[in-house]
């Protein structure tokens, strides 16, 4: 993950990055209060109606969710942490390194289009008497 991060912020200045946490942050809290009006709106719309239940203030849903994604949800956990603190001592010969990458741009203008087009011309070529395909290989 932490090839991942190097990779995204490459490039970028300080400035950037602090806004980009500071839109994060903005976004976040505005999805929190929006989840909260959508949660209040549907349950003073469909509880007191169809079960007669009393209706809910925006804190008391608010509430309702925090206590709903605890209970159901978790807090971002998909419940497996026995697997995931075996997956943490994996070999890091298989992560992937972004360093690699930088090179795909130039390689591609330089050598791809014309490295593509033979590809695609010998997978369109028929084959020569004898010769076996790529399934038979296998």
């Amino acid at each position: 993950m932490e090839n991942f991060f190097t990779h995204k912020f490459r490039g970028k200045s300080p400035l950037e990055i602090v806004g980009m946490i500071i839109f994060g942050i903005i976004a976040i809290t505005g999805l929190a209060i929006l989840f909260g009006f959508v949660i209040m709106w549907l349950w003073n719309w469909l509880m007191p109606e169809i079960f007669g239940l009393t209706t809910l203030t925006y804190w008391q849903a608010v509430g309702l969710f925090i206590f709903l994604k605890l209970l159901l949800g978790g807090c971002g956990s998909s419940g497996k942490s026995s697997h995931k603190s075996k997956k943490r001592h994996h070999d890091d010969s298989k992560k992937t390194d972004f360093s690699k990458w930088k090179h795909y741009k130039e390689f591609w203008e330089e050598e791809g289009d014309e490295l593509y087009k033979q590809y695609v011309g010998r997978k369109s070529a028929p084959n020569p008497p004898g010769d076996t395909t790529d399934l038979e290989r296998l």
